[in-house]
Parts: C-alpha cells; structure tokens; sequence
C-alpha cells in the first residue's frame, strides 16, 4: 500500500498537493488561545444555556396556560350546570354521552360507506398514487419532527 500511495503521489498533482498540505499543518505549533479565552466561553455557554431555558420555561408555561384556559373553556357549561343543579348537570352529561355515541355510529358509517364504494369507484393506480402520497407526507412529519427535536452541537457563532 505505501509503494502504492508513493507512485501514486508522484504521478497525480493533486494528491501531492493535499499530502504536503497535511504535512504542513501538522507540523505547525497550535495556536495557544488569547487570555481569558476560555473564561469567556464558559460566560457565553452560561448565558446561553440561561437563555435557553428561559425558552422552554416559557414555551412550557405558556403550553400549560392554554392548556387550562382550553378545559376551562369547554368545562365552564358544566360547571355552571353542576352550580346551578346537579340534575341539570346529570342531564348535560347524559347528553354529552349521547352526542359522543350518535357521533361515532355516523363516523363509522360514514367509513364503512366509503369502503364500499371506493375500490369501484378508484382505479388501482389512483391507489397507489394516494398511497404514495400519504408515504410522503408521513415522511415528511418524521423529517419535521427530527429537525424540531434536533439539538445543535458545539457553541453556535
């Protein structure tokens, strides 16, 4: 292999160009750092580790806040109900129940009725395509997903 690499770096101008390249910068010295350097680093890495939890702080209070603002929100009929009588409030939750239940028969109609007439009415390429389709978008919320939740490495500039 060296035999190789040496009459390989004599025929090929490049390559020479890289290996001297190498051998230059690693024969320079390193370079020592400015004083204080490293004192200023770890101040800019405190403050931006501050700072991003000062993110998440208010990225997770402000979740939680519209989070109980939203079941307020939708609990605030029932509560008013339960204040006011609890039959009424009995009544309410009957018909919450019932709206729930009549909802998902027609959601499971409604499919059942789609599967029947979609393999006639689509075809077998349409499937295909919508499959395709949907493999991509899946792909796509996986991509989006990984680079939301992607952690930066090293000290941004």
């Amino acid at each position: 292999e060296k035999r190789e690499l040496d009459s390989h770096l004599r025929e090929c101008k490049t390559c020479t160009a890289l290996a001297e390249t190498g051998l230059a910068l690693r024969s320079t010295r390193v370079a020592v750092p400015a004083p204080g350097f490293a004192l200023r680093f770890r101040h800019k890495l405190a403050r931006q580790n501050a700072a991003e939890q000062r993110r998440r702080l208010g990225g997770m209070l402000a979740l939680i806040f519209s989070g109980v603002g939203m079941l307020g929100w939708v609990l605030a009929p029932f509560l008013t109900s339960v204040f006011n009588s609890p039959v009424e409030w009995l009544i309410s939750i009957a018909g919450m129940f019932l709206f729930i239940f009549s909802s998902l028969q027609a959601f499971t109609e409604i499919i059942s009725v789609m599967i029947r007439i979609l393999p006639e009415f689509l075809p077998p390429y349409m499937w295909m395509v919508i499959f395709s389709g949907l493999a991509g978008m899946g792909l796509l919320w996986a991509v989006s997903i990984w680079r939301l939740t992607r952690r930066p490495q090293g000290v941004p500039a």
